[in-house]
């Protein structure tokens, strides 16, 4: 599960956000459950391209801080910064290995990124560095695979994703094959699918209380434009999950 796979990415990754998965289940469940962010801190960790990075800016954060180990996905991100300019900072940096930071945040958030903890040693200090950077009373905002997907989903390609085993069981957790159907170049990617009682006493090590999960829910827009029928086995078997937790 190496950098090198998001390095190759870059760009492309923005797409990702437009598939119907995506577009009408992660997005709108994630902003949905962090809520109001006026005035607030937000550090986004795994930020990628800095999409929820900008969202969270133009939603009224005080200060975006978006960090992420590919210096591919930053060099994208720093450059949607230049061409709109809303006053978001990114670095370069590894969650396992993150300094320090110059203030503590109220907001910390996780989108794949602790799925991509090698083992339990390494997704505990990732933890535990995201608590060092909040302040007393922040919230840590995760989204990850779930992690009792039943991979003998027939009907998840209708959605945009494929998602399969890859038959390497991790300390964590088994390891997951993800494939985003983008027009006209399909992108694969590698992560992992820890289990439940893993982020739970990574989390709780660290310092993190009242962890919640909290299942993927779809739009209203997105029902809308297809109908409840066409969500339905998505909904039975979300191949997606979030967590949140307070420091």
């Amino acid at each position: 599960m190496s950098v090198q796979q998001y390095d190759k990415i870059g760009e492309a990754f923005e797409g990702f956000k437009s598939l119907p998965l995506m577009l009408h289940g992660e997005v709108p469940s994630l902003l949905g459950m962090v809520g109001d962010v006026s005035g607030k801190s937000v550090l986004d960790l795994a930020c990628g391209t800095g999409f929820y990075s900008r969202e969270f800016k133009r939603r009224g954060a005080g200060g975006v801080f978006g960090v992420d180990i590919s210096v591919e996905m930053i060099a994208a991100a720093r450059d949607r910064e230049r061409r709109d300019p809303l006053g978001v900072r990114y670095e370069v940096g590894d969650v396992t290995e993150l300094r320090s930071l110059e203030r503590r945040f109220d907001i910390a958030l996780g989108v794949q990124c602790l799925n991509y903890a090698e083992d339990v040693a390494a997704m505990e200090r990732m933890c535990r560095n995201v608590h060092r950077n909040l302040l007393p009373g922040g919230r840590f905002f995760v989204l990850a695979q779930k992690p009792d997907y039943r991979f003998d989903s027939a009907t998840l390609e209708r959605y945009g994703f494929r998602c399969e085993p890859t038959g390497e069981e991790l300390e964590t957790g088994p390891q997951v094959r993800v494939t985003a159907l983008l027009d006209p170049r399909p992108v694969t990617i590698v992560t992992s699918a820890p289990r439940r009682e893993v982020y739970e006493k990574c989390l709780r090590a660290a310092g993190f209380s009242e962890v919640e999960w909290v299942p993927l829910e779809v739009s209203e827009a997105g029902i809308q434009e297809f109908g409840e029928d066409f969500w339905a086995d998505l909904l039975a078997n979300p191949p997606l999950e979030m967590l949140r937790c307070r420091a």
